[in-house]
């Protein structure tokens, strides 16, 4: 009997770890970058300098995820994120942070300045 209940426990233990694991996972910072195939030299900065700031800055936690809204296989997560265009968008579950302004205007002007609004959006999320 008492070999019964310890493997019930340890079952439980397992179970309720699982669930906890399962949790944060599906509430873990993402980050996304929403754009089209064509992408002017602009464009390409926002991807570049958002995806070394959040590597940077999580210690490789965070990674962006680039993805090309004209691909088909795309549709999905853009109309789950309430995308329509170029987008740059922190989001942790239902939480999001859309700083897609800033990553065009610092992207290749001022990229210390879109760093500093990425930790600022992830910090917001934590």
């Amino acid at each position: 009997m008492k070999k019964l209940i310890a493997l019930f426990s340890v079952i439980a233990l397992f179970a309720t770890t699982s669930v906890y694991a399962q949790k944060a996972e599906k509430e873990a910072i993402e980050a996304y970058y929403f754009h089209y195939t064509s992408r002017c030299v602009t464009c390409q900065s926002v991807e570049k300098v958002s995806s070394d700031a959040l590597k940077e800055l999580s210690g490789g936690k965070i990674v962006l995820k680039s993805i090309n809204l004209d691909d088909k296989s795309n549709k999905e997560l853009a109309k789950k994120l309430k995308i329509d265009g170029q987008t740059l968008l922190v989001v942790k579950g239902v939480k999001k942070v859309d700083i897609t302004n800033d990553g065009f205007l610092y992207a290749t002007t001022s990229p210390e300045k879109l760093k500093a609004k990425l930790k600022t959006a992830v910090e917001s999320l934590k």
